[in-house]
């Protein structure tokens, strides 16, 4: 049986685990914005965790990015020291990986053997387990299709990628205030808690197509707000639509782009509709959310607007991006005040 005080120590070691996910995200965002996402071009779990350490080290890991077509098609005027500079944002991003997989498997070890996780705890510890191990393999499945003949990562494999962080990073802020901050009271709003998870819907689509923009640079297009251009369907859209189908509105940056800036508006005005329908009836502790919750939306979509106006600025950029990551915490609290007498 788990006591009042390691349950603590276990809730600090999640939110920390929390914290961390949140900052891969972010290093990941800038590795990709900064295009370093390419430089390091194998993945060795052990070896790979130690940075070439002299001049000849560094001269046989630019060799061996010159070997793929991020060099050859893109960047053949890149000196050691250009390398250099795109290399360690990358490698920062892996080593980050690394050391949250340690500070994850040490202290979850350890209280495994003191007994300090009972069953229900120890499923759901082990599949924020399996999730990490998972999350690094899509890392490496993303970079390995830029490694090919495109000097690009695959829109898809980012989106898989990216998103799969955010829910562990949601799954383990949702586990951290189960644990420490239990329900006491039994609160009854089935129909509020309803509208939340299709919220949550809306809000996992708009980070999904979120990231096939990023992937596809859609943002450097179209980089004017209400319209597009002038426009408010680009009739690239339609044209592409009515000679690929389907695909074209996931592979088109006019389209994806698109799909993105209203599912954007869909979030707030459903949000909005949400406190109109539901706010009078919550509890103190529910309005509460409900308002971190809509700031959140609210702050998420004007960093959305500014970032295309000002052609995806890198600050701008990651700040959009933590925004999406605030949003997520902002609703995983929201859902927890609706749950009724808690369990894990």
């Amino acid at each position: 049986m788990r006591t009042q005080k390691s349950d603590k120590f276990i809730v600090t070691w999640l939110l920390m685990g929390a914290f961390l996910v949140a900052s891969m995200v972010v290093i990941g965002g800038i590795t990709r914005l900064t295009q370093s996402g390419l430089s390091m071009v194998e993945w060795k779990l052990i070896m790979g965790s130690v940075p070439p350490m002299n001049e000849l080290e560094w001269e046989a890991t630019f060799d061996k990015y010159k070997q793929f077509p991020e060099y050859q098609k893109l960047n053949i005027n890149y000196t050691l020291r250009d390398f250099k500079s795109i290399f360690w944002w990358e490698y920062s991003h892996r080593l980050l990986g690394r050391v949250m997989g340690l500070i994850f498997l040490i202290p979850f070890f350890y209280f495994l053997v003191r007994k300090r996780l009972d069953k229900p705890l120890l499923k759901k510890l082990l599949l924020v387990l399996f999730m990490g191990a998972f999350q690094g393999f899509l890392g490496w499945f993303m970079v390995k299709s830029g490694l090919v003949n495109n000097p690009h990562v695959s829109h898809y494999r980012l989106a898989a990628h990216l998103v799969t962080a955010f829910f562990l990073f949601g799954y383990i802020f949702h586990l951290a205030l189960t644990i420490g901050w239990p329900a006491k009271t039994t609160i009854k709003s089935p129909y509020y808690r309803g509208a939340l998870i299709v919220l949550l819907a809306l809000i996992s689509s708009q980070i999904l197509v979120g990231a096939f923009v990023a992937g596809l640079k859609a943002g450097l297009f179209y980089t004017t707000f209400p319209t597009m251009n002038g426009e408010w369907m680009p009739a690239i859209i339609s044209k592409d639509y009515s000679l690929l189908g389907w695909a074209s509105l996931f592979d088109n940056v006019a389209s994806v782009q698109f799909i993105h800036r209203w599912l954007g508006i869909t979030v707030w005005v459903v949000i909005i509709l949400i406190g109109v329908v539901y706010l009078s009836s919550l509890i103190k502790k529910q309005k509460t959310s409900f308002w971190l919750l809509l700031i959140a939306i609210s702050i998420q979509a004007l960093l959305g607007i500014y970032t295309l106006i000002y052609s995806v600025p890198i600050v701008l950029a990651v700040l959009h991006q933590l925004g999406a990551l605030v949003t997520i915490m902002a609703w995983v609290y929201a859902i927890h005040t609706t749950r009724l007498q808690a369990k894990i």
